[in-house]
């Protein structure tokens, strides 16, 4: 069982599937986010998978701000994850809150809702800080799982 566990978690930090969920935004993040599976950046030849199954994911990307509406939604895919995880709160929004965090509906950043691993900042954020991140991420998955020491940046430049 071991070995079998031990070839998982290795296919896991070379290839890792992302899913992405937008908790309400002006999309800025989201076109950033579609840039990067595009023949530009490619992330896909890096082994990085777009799935749309939480179940299935090892990283959760979230763009956008989250308010009360969402924020059980946001919990919930949290929730369905399998473990290790790692969490990528993306732009202004996903980070803080953005320009929208003092409406009324508002709650924040994703860290008001779930733990985050990792932010990328930035108004909307660039493919390549985007892609950093996912890298940064499996570093926190890998640590997650015993197999290095926990990265010490996880705010992306």
């Amino acid at each position: 069982m071991s070995l079998i566990k031990d070839w998982i978690n290795k296919g896991r930090l070379k290839s890792p599937w992302v899913v992405h969920f937008d908790c309400g935004s002006c999309n800025g993040c989201d076109i950033e986010v579609l840039a990067c599976l595009t023949p530009v950046f490619d992330v896909e030849r890096f082994g990085i998978i777009n799935v749309g199954n939480p179940k299935h994911a090892d990283v959760l990307l979230v763009t956008g701000t989250v308010n009360h509406r969402n924020k059980k939604v946001l919990k919930n895919i949290y929730d369905q994850m399998p473990d290790p995880k790692a969490v990528i709160a993306i732009g202004a929004c996903g980070s803080s809150g953005g320009v929208f965090r003092e409406c009324y509906n508002v709650v924040g950043g994703v860290d008001q809702v779930i733990p985050v691993d990792v932010y990328v900042p930035g108004c909307p954020a660039k493919p390549e800080a985007i892609i950093d991140g996912v890298v940064t991420a499996l570093e926190v998955v890998k640590a997650k799982l015993g197999l290095a020491e926990m990265p010490k940046v996880t705010v992306i430049e």
